[in-house]
């Protein structure tokens, strides 16, 4: 099977679990959607196109790509989500405090990255 059909096939397994992750929370989204796009990018510009003209996914993805940063809006609702779960797992989906308290210790190691390291830029 030649490398640009497989990298397709990925591709689109990689946009199945990307737009998941938009429905079911935890499911990272983002990461899943620029994985997407380099195996489209290198399999299928027609394909590749497409994702980066959607009107939901594509500017997050084309903003990426051009700055390596994340709007602040996107920032701040990517925390609050990740927020919302970790307090959902901890109150209901955990019965052991070292449990709890690594769940918690992760999403902080989250919030510091998301906040910190990824670089904030201006919606386009």
């Amino acid at each position: 099977m030649p490398i640009r059909i497989i990298f397709v096939i990925l591709g689109t397994i990689c946009l199945i679990i990307g737009l998941t992750g938009i429905f079911i929370p935890g499911l990272p989204t983002t990461p899943f959607l620029l994985l997407t796009a380099g195996l489209y990018v290198r399999s299928s510009d027609k394909l590749y196109q497409r994702l980066i003209s959607n009107p939901y996914v594509g500017g997050y993805i084309v903003n990426w790509q051009r700055d390596k940063t994340l709007p602040l809006r996107t920032k701040v609702l990517s925390i609050l989500l990740m927020w919302i779960m970790i307090s959902v797992s901890v109150i209901f989906m955990t019965w052991s405090t070292i449990y709890s308290m690594l769940i918690i210790v992760v999403g902080m190691i989250g919030t510091l990255i998301m906040g910190f390291v990824i670089p904030t830029g201006k919606k386009r």
